[in-house]
């Protein structure tokens, strides 16, 4: 009797511990946005001249404010999400907060200027809100010969930091007139949405075992008198990285796709997705960690960072 009690017990706490771990997966941080599809086939969209070739931007602002139904169509496929159980951010609110701290920061400015690249408005709200994925949404509706409404759809999920996408589905399905775009877009995603949010899942499930993907870049200031083939206790410099991130890096996974005296290209690196303060981890703070280790004795190197968005960061060795 006492074995057969003991036996259920077991089981019974081996069934609170699976439920438990089960509760405690993670799940990835969205944020939907429109597609650049859409926002140029709508003129939602400002001309850029990089360098004399002019480049179509998506003009999110203008969507949000003269679209009628991008609000609604985000809100609708966000209900979806969440019901799934995925924590969710709202891009139009995101990227008012971002233009309201623009505007302090500007207002506080004291002309020293800051050390941010040239980074787009998406780049820059994804590195405020830290979504861990951007979902990107197109569609168009279409009247076929007998009168009813026809929902083409294409939804795309980008993992943030190395924009790789990671989940897709699209979709076509005849529906009445009656009924409204967020409506026939909701309906013809609810087919889909079982299969492109385990996509999500197992995508977020494999960064914790093997690493976020980013990449990086070591420059080195032209006055400096240094280098990155410059000996530092019988090691050159790019030796002493390396070994930093043998170390700190998941698996020691990363690729050196460049190396020369002034310039180190890293690609693929593989960081943590959260520190050991449970805090979640970019580009840019996890080259801050490499900053710190040089800043210190023996090597007491000046640099200073800079961001490209939240999966990009170069370290400028030689100056602050």
């Amino acid at each position: 009797m006492a074995s057969r009690f003991y036996k259920i017990s077991l089981l019974f706490v081996c069934m609170l511990s699976a439920y438990h771990i089960s509760a405690q997966i993670k799940k990835p941080t969205l944020m939907i946005f429109p597609s650049d599809n859409w926002c140029i086939q709508r003129y939602f969209y400002k001309e850029i001249n990089n360098q004399g070739n002019i480049i179509k931007s998506p003009d999110y602002k203008k969507a949000f404010q003269e679209d009628q139904e991008i609000g609604q169509v985000i809100s609708k496929i966000g209900s979806l999400m969440i019901e799934k159980g995925f924590p969710l951010k709202d891009a139009e609110n995101e990227m008012k907060n971002l233009e309201r701290q623009s505007a302090i920061d500007q207002a506080t400015s004291n002309g020293s200027g800051n050390n941010e690249l040239n980074v787009s408005m998406l780049d820059r709200i994804l590195s405020v809100s830290k979504s861990d994925v951007l979902i990107q949404i197109w569609w168009q509706i279409n009247k076929n010969p007998v009168g009813n409404k026809e929902a083409k759809f294409t939804l795309e999920a980008i993992d943030s930091y190395s924009n790789k996408r990671i989940a897709a589905s699209t979709g076509v399905k005849e529906f009445s007139p009656l009924q409204s775009t967020p409506e026939l877009l909701a309906l013809s995603i609810e087919n889909n949405i079982e299969l492109f949010s385990n996509q999500l899942q197992d995508h977020f499930n494999n960064l914790f075992e093997n690493g976020r993907e980013v990449k990086l870049q070591i420059k080195v200031f032209r006055d400096w008198g240094k280098n990155l083939d410059s000996d530092f206790q019988n090691k050159t410099l790019n030796e002493i990285i390396e070994e930093w991130l043998q170390a700190n890096t998941v698996k020691s996974k990363y690729n050196v796709a460049t190396s020369t005296e002034n310039l180190m290209t890293l690609e693929e690196v593989k960081i943590p997705v959260l520190d050991n303060k449970n805090r979640g981890v970019d580009a840019r703070s996890f080259m801050r960690n490499l900053q710190n280790f040089l800043k210190e004795p023996p090597y007491a190197i000046p640099s200073k960072i800079i961001s490209t968005g939240v999966g990009e960061a170069t370290l400028i060795l030689g100056d602050k």
